[in-house]
């Protein structure tokens, strides 16, 4: 239960916050009054600030009337810890304020406050059963909850913007010095204001004239790495708003120029341009469209490479692009189960990689190269010693794969369970498929023990 306190803290960071909003707001109506010819920088900082004070004067109303109720935790906003007026479901299952989740979104974040697995998409489904649960809530304390207050579409650019868009898009095709200082300027524009990322959609040749120095390039004396950076960091905010993701993956120098930057860039670059492959791959037709342009084997690489500021996002790239089964084939015969198992052997990414292992086991050639490369005891070793109910399950569903299409695995599973009951526990205490699969091991173990006493 929320204290009385929580609220005046919260009360007393926002008085804070709006006096500080509006001593800048004031700084800045003072640099756009005094100056004949304001940069459009100048501007948006006293729109955004406007638009963040009005914010702040809102919930300062709302909260008034919830200072003295002591409400449930599990109606608050995991992020704002208020009482949620708008909850809505994520892409990972989570529940969060409407507001607040979007304000995370919107700056430039792709995981999930509480999970911290990277979303597939960002698609905010009402959730009507916390909604109503909460309405009643309010109504048997004689509190009316509020409507929700819808924010102002941030998607719709002001004309100082579309100008600011449209220079820029030109000096992209002026010369080095001028494309990377507009290269930059788009990177941070189109992190912080979801306007830039929509004005890309709405004009077809934009992708092509933000991706023009780095065609260029190809055919000329090289690539400027910070420029490259840029470019793909660009590309990846973009690629977050979801009505950009057919557009962008189907413009045809894209997935090229993500390869390029696969093998050739910066970490950082090579990162965002794997982040980049998997917030596209959230359209299926995505994920065939990259599946066959051979970007998976890069991935691959980069993940054997184990760099740690790259395997979140790669792992996920290859994850999501795997969900279609004619990627699965292509993974395998690009060697992902090698790379896979001896990270999971030194206990690297485990959960994700374990994740991706146990879709690649529907493919025969998968199983026979875990078998090959001595995997069961690698998958036994984790089921042993993590807590995770989630790898368990992963790990269970393997073996089971494993054993009946290896019956030369049975011995080493036998011993295992005869050791530490490893497989009996899980039929026991898993998930209910990890205890399915654990019981059709055991069926196939006592099975085994039958024949050989018959024989």
């Amino acid at each position: 239960m929320a204290k009385t306190g929580v609220f005046d803290a919260d009360l007393a960071a926002r008085a804070a916050r709006a006096t500080e909003l509006k001593k800048e707001l004031q700084r800045l109506v003072r640099v756009i009054a005094d100056e004949e010819e304001c940069s459009v920088e100048v501007i948006d900082h006293a729109r955004e600030a406007l638009l963040a004070l009005r914010e702040l004067r809102a919930r300062r109303r709302s909260s008034f009337s919830l200072r003295t109720l002591a409400c449930p935790e599990e109606y608050r906003c995991p992020i704002s810890k208020e009482l949620m007026r708008d909850p809505v479901i994520v892409a990972t299952g989570q529940t969060y304020d409407r507001p607040s989740i979007q304000k995370w979104l919107k700056a430039g974040n792709r995981m999930c406050p509480q999970t911290q697995q990277v979303l597939s998409h960002t698609i905010l489904t009402p959730n009507h059963l916390i909604r109503e649960l909460i309405l009643r809530w309010c109504k048997s304390r004689g509190f009316e909850l509020s409507e929700p207050v819808h924010c102002i579409d941030e998607d719709n650019a002001t004309e100082s913007e579309r100008d600011r868009f449209l220079y820029l898009l030109e000096k992209m095709s002026s010369d080095i010095s001028e494309q990377k200082e507009a290269a930059k300027e788009l990177r941070s524009l189109t992190k912080r204001m979801p306007s830039f990322r929509a004005l890309f959609g709405e004009s077809p040749d934009a992708i092509t004239q933000l991706l023009s120095p780095l065609s260029e390039s190809q055919s000329q004396s090289g690539t400027h790495l910070d420029l490259q950076e840029d470019v793909i960091t660009t590309l990846l905010n973009l690629s977050i708003h979801d009505n950009n993701k057919k557009l962008v993956a189907e413009t045809p120098s894209v997935i090229p120029l993500l390869m390029d930057a696969l093998r050739s860039g910066t970490i950082q670059t090579r990162s965002n341009a794997a982040a980049a492959l998997f917030t596209l791959s959230a359209l299926d037709s995505n994920k065939t469209l990259i599946g066959k342009s051979g970007a998976l084997k890069l991935l691959i690489d980069l993940l054997d490479e184990g760099h740690p500021l790259a395997m979140t996002d790669v792992a996920s790239a290859i994850f999501n692009l795997c969900i279609i089964h004619e990627n699965r084939g292509q993974a395998v015969r690009d060697g992902a189960v090698g790379v896979i198992l001896d990270k999971i052997a030194n206990r690297i990414h485990v959960d994700e990689l374990l994740a991706i292992l146990a879709m690649l086991s529907s493919h025969q050639r998968a199983i026979e190269e875990m078998c090959e490369l001595e995997a069961v005891s690698c998958l036994l070793g984790v089921t042993r010693e993590t807590s995770c109910a989630r790898n368990k399950e992963n790990c269970i569903a393997i073996l089971h794969t494993i054993c009946f299409s290896d019956r030369t695995k049975l011995r080493e599973l036998r011993e295992e369970e005869n050791s530490h009951r490893t497989i009996s526990e899980l039929a026991k205490n898993g998930t209910s498929r990890a205890q399915r699969k654990a019981n059709g091991i055991l069926e196939r173990l006592n099975r085994g023990i039958n024949l050989t006493h018959t024989a």
